[in-house]
C-alpha cells in the first residue's frame, strides 16, 4: 500500500507537468492557427498617385504575399447622379489608384509600422490604411492570453517539480539505512540508488502512458473540435507521435534529473 502511495504520488505530480505543457501547446497552436486564419481575412490598402509597380512592390518586401489594384468603379457609382459617360472616364483618370495588400502572415504592431514607414517613403503613395486600431486591440489580446497562459504552466511546472523532489528526497530518508549497508560494503553510488532511479523510471513511463490516453481522448473529443471549429480554426490538439515522444522524453528527463541531484547530494553528505 506504501509503495503505491509513493508511486501515485509521484505519477499525479508528473502528470500535472505533461498536463500543462500539452496544455500550453495547444493554445499555442490554437494562437498560430488564428493568426493565419486573420492574415487570409486582413489587408492593407494603400492610396497612390499614380499606377504603381506591383512586380517590384512585392519583391522589395517579403512580409506582402500578393498586391491587386482595387477597381475605381465601385466609388464612382456611389458619385454617380446624372455624371456624363464622358466626365465619368476622366473622373476615373484623375482618381488616385487603390491597392489592396494581402501579408503572408498576421504582423505585430511593430512589423505593421515598419512596413507602413516603408511603404510611405515611396513617392507615388499617399497613403496606407492598416485599420492599426482593431488590428491592435486583436494581437494585444492574442499575446496578452499566451502570457496568461505560459505564465499558469510555468507556475504549474515549477512547483509540481519542487514537489516530485521532495517525494524523491523523501523516499530516500526512508531507505538511508539500507543504503548505508550498502556502501560498508563498497557497493558505488549508482547501486545504491538503482531503486530510486527505477522508480523515477518507471514513475516517468506510467505519467507518460495515462497523459498519452488522456489527450488521445480528449482530442477524440466531438466537443472540443467543435469549440475551434466556432472560431474557424482546425489545429492538431494532440499528435500521438510527436506529442507522446515530447511528453516520455520530459518526464524521463524531469524525473531522471531530480533522481541525480539527490544522490550527489546524498554523496556530499556521506
Amino acid at each position: 500500500m506504501k509503495s503505491f502511495k509513493n508511486h501515485l504520488s509521484l505519477v499525479i505530480a508528473l502528470l500535472s507537468i505533461l498536463f500543462s505543457l500539452q496544455v500550453f501547446t495547444i493554445v499555442d497552436r490554437a494562437i498560430d492557427a488564428y493568426k493565419e486564419n486573420l492574415a487570409q481575412h486582413y489587408s492593407l490598402v494603400v492610396v497612390a498617385q499614380k499606377k504603381v509597380d506591383i512586380k517590384k512592390l512585392q519583391k522589395s518586401f517579403s512580409i506582402i504575399d500578393n498586391i491587386s489594384e482595387l477597381s475605381p468603379d465601385s466609388v464612382i457609382k456611389k458619385l454617380n447622379s446624372g455624371i456624363s459617360k464622358k466626365n465619368i472616364e476622366l473622373l476615373k483618370v484623375t482618381l488616385p489608384k487603390f491597392y489592396k495588400l494581402k501579408l503572408k502572415y498576421y504582423p505585430s504592431p511593430v512589423e505593421l509600422k515598419k512596413l507602413t514607414e516603408s511603404l510611405l517613403k515611396r513617392s507615388a503613395i499617399q497613403k496606407v490604411e492598416t485599420f492599426s486600431k482593431t488590428h491592435d486591440t486583436t494581437y494585444k489580446l492574442l499575446v496578452l492570453f499566451k502570457t496568461v497562459v505560459t505564465l499558469f504552466a510555468a507556475t504549474v511546472i515549477i512547483v509540481t517539480i519542487l514537489l516530485i523532489f521532495k517525494e524523491l528526497r523523501i523516499w530516500q530518508f526512508k531507505h538511508n539505512e539500507r543504503m548505508s549497508i550498502m556502501g560498508l560494503f563498497g557497493a558505488p553510488v549508482w547501486l545504491r540508488s538503482a531503486v530510486l532511479f527505477r522508480l523515477a523510471i518507471v514513475d516517468a513511463l506510467i505519467a507518460s502512458g495515462l497523459a498519452f490516453g488522456l489527450f488521445t481522448y480528449i482530442s477524440s473529443m466531438p466537443w472540443v473540435r467543435e469549440q475551434f471549429s466556432h472560431i474557424g480554426i482546425d489545429i492538431v490538439v494532440f499528435d500521438t507521435m510527436y506529442d507522446f515522444l515530447i511528453m516520455l522524453g520530459v518526464s524521463l528527463s524531469v524525473s531522471i534529473l531530480l533522481a541525480i541531484f539527490i544522490v550527489l547530494g546524498h554523496k556530499e553528505e556521506v
